[in-house]
């Protein structure tokens, strides 16, 4: 992971090797985490295949939703920064066939939008 760390920085949130334990039902055989991104109870898996999107509903978080995005799918997307009196930013990624954003998530405070930004543009663009 020493290449894809040099990448990332600091982009982690989430240990890789951690959330690939914690997660391991979902993912196919040799199918490798390389960054995770936790946002309050949601978490942003991005593997060597895909973009794995898991958020817990509900007040006890025991409905969980799993989206997966293959990277080829994504047709562009943004990162709104916050401003002077809005400290989070926001998160939209569109996919092939849809004119608004499958998905649309806030940042909060404390996550490193740059690293964010760079590891999405790593896996849409290569």
């Amino acid at each position: 992971m020493g290449f894809l760390s040099g990448i990332f920085g600091n982009a982690s949130q989430a240990s890789a090797e951690e959330t690939q334990a914690k997660f391991k039902e979902i993912f196919i055989p040799e199918e490798k985490v390389q960054a995770a991104f936790v946002f309050v109870r949601d978490t942003f898996i991005f593997t060597d295949k895909r973009l794995v999107l898991v958020d817990l509903q509900g007040t006890s978080g025991k409905k969980v939703e799993y989206l997966s995005v293959p990277y080829k799918s994504i047709k562009y997307f943004s990162i709104e920064t916050a401003g002077t009196f809005d400290r989070d930013a926001e998160l939209k990624i569109w996919v092939s066939g849809g004119q608004t954003p499958t998905v649309s998530r806030q940042i909060s405070k404390g996550i490193d939008v740059v690293s964010l930004q760079r590891t999405l543009a790593y896996f849409v663009l290569n």
